[in-house]
């Protein structure tokens, strides 16, 4: 008897299956929803005169700057500015974006996308592992932090089910900087301070055969900025590099009245 009870829990044993083996996580680069690697060309469609021109100085319309935002811009000398060796506070991660400029997004490893911009020579880093954190002096484009996102859809009106996000079938990257050196949000000394944090959210979409991009940027600031500083720009992908045109930072953009290359 005891001889059968002995081979019984010996077969038992052998049929109990094995535990599941977990998944292979993905990477971020693996996992992406969306695709926006590549060259990117910016489209100023609006805000010419902030963003191709220098504006005047004290021409900070639209930009929620409290009491000492608006004293610290009225100090803006551009002279002093190269003289000094600051002419990048205008290229920071706080408006690189706004800036007439190529990007060449691509992915530095698994786990870092690196954005590359031609007008100013200015390299970004998003860093998809949050539990780094930046370390050293604040930096000109800050210290990003990105994630994949995609809100939750439901999978029909009486179901209690969602369908969660897919690698490639569409959604945000959210970017949060700090860790910023001070700079600039305009060329016409318009600041920002340390103090500020910049959130990002990047959408792609297709539209009569063109790839865009469309990127939103929240900029807050509580020792310049009365409020949240929104704006959202649009990029045009290219299908090459060849108008890549790296140049280094300028303190004043001249005043053009053709865009530059067929450009921008």
């Amino acid at each position: 008897m005891l001889a059968a009870i002995a081979a019984f829990g010996h077969s038992a044993a052998a049929q109990t299956p094995a535990p599941a083996a977990k998944p292979a996580t993905l990477s971020p680069k693996d996992s992406a929803l969306i695709d926006i690697s590549g060259y990117w060309v910016a489209i100023v469609n609006e805000d010419w005169r902030w963003r191709m021109m220098t504006p005047n100085k004290g021409d900070y319309a639209s930009v929620p700057l409290n009491a000492e935002g608006k004293r610290v811009a009225g100090l803006w000398d551009p002279v002093k500015d190269e003289h000094d060796g600051n002419n990048c506070k205008a290229y920071g991660a706080g408006n690189i974006m706004r800036i007439p400029a190529r990007f060449h997004i691509t992915w530095a490893d698994d786990n870092t996308m690196k954005m590359e911009v031609d007008a100013g020579m200015q390299t970004r880093l998003f860093h998809f592992d949050g539990a780094k954190s930046p370390v050293g002096a604040p930096q000109l484009q800050g210290y990003s932090v990105a994630k994949w996102e995609k809100q939750v859809q439901r999978t029909g009106a009486a179901s209690l089910g969602f369908n969660g996000p897919t690698p490639g079938k569409g959604g945000t990257l959210h970017v949060e900087t700090t860790h910023l050196r001070a700079g600039y949000l305009r060329k016409n000394g318009v600041p920002y301070s340390e103090n500020a944090t910049l959130t990002e959210y990047y959408d792609k979409f297709e539209r009569k055969g063109e790839t865009y991009l469309i990127v939103t940027s929240v900029v807050i600031d509580p020792q310049y900025l009365s409020d949240k500083f929104i704006i959202s720009s649009q990029y045009r992908l290219e299908k090459d590099g060849s108008k890549w045109n790296p140049t280094p930072c300028r303190p004043l953009w001249p005043r053009m009245t053709e865009s530059p290359k067929g450009g921008y």
